[in-house]
């Protein structure tokens, strides 16, 4: 399953992300995996979720990120929910690539049973109907 939290700038988009994660880590049966844009989530999310810092493994790109969710699964089949949060600035791309990437996730996630979870600052009317589908 995939969700997208999509709102401009300042509409509390992490704040959501946050709560989520929590709540994750409290429900879930496996292990959480938060990407995030630098270290900023440190001391909101519990300690037990693996958080990691795209900046560090110089993601900067659409396959990067793809090659890290990728190889996160394939070392750890126990991963059951995935949070990447700012996926702009993540992949350094606009709309259509993250469209793309949003796309290919929900692939991803169906095929290995993972939940994802996107926060994308944007504006959500102007989301394609196939992101819409997944908006939270």
């Amino acid at each position: 399953m995939i969700q997208v939290i999509m709102g401009l700038k300042g509409s509390g988009k992490t704040k959501r992300l946050i709560d989520a994660i929590n709540n994750a880590v409290a429900n879930a049966q496996g292990d959480v995996v938060c990407i995030e844009y630098g270290s900023k989530l440190t001391y909101d999310v519990n300690y037990r979720v693996r958080l990691v810092n795209s900046k560090e493994y110089e993601i900067n790109n659409l396959d990067k990120l793809k090659g890290l969710l990728s190889g996160l699964h394939a070392g750890n089949f126990d991963i059951t929910n995935v949070y990447i949060d700012n996926l702009y600035k993540t992949i350094g791309a606009d709309r259509a690539t993250g469209e793309e990437f949003i796309a290919w996730c929900a692939k991803f996630a169906e095929a290995n049973n993972m939940n994802i979870t996107i926060t994308v600052s944007d504006d959500p009317a102007g989301a394609s109907e196939a992101v819409k589908a997944y908006l939270v």
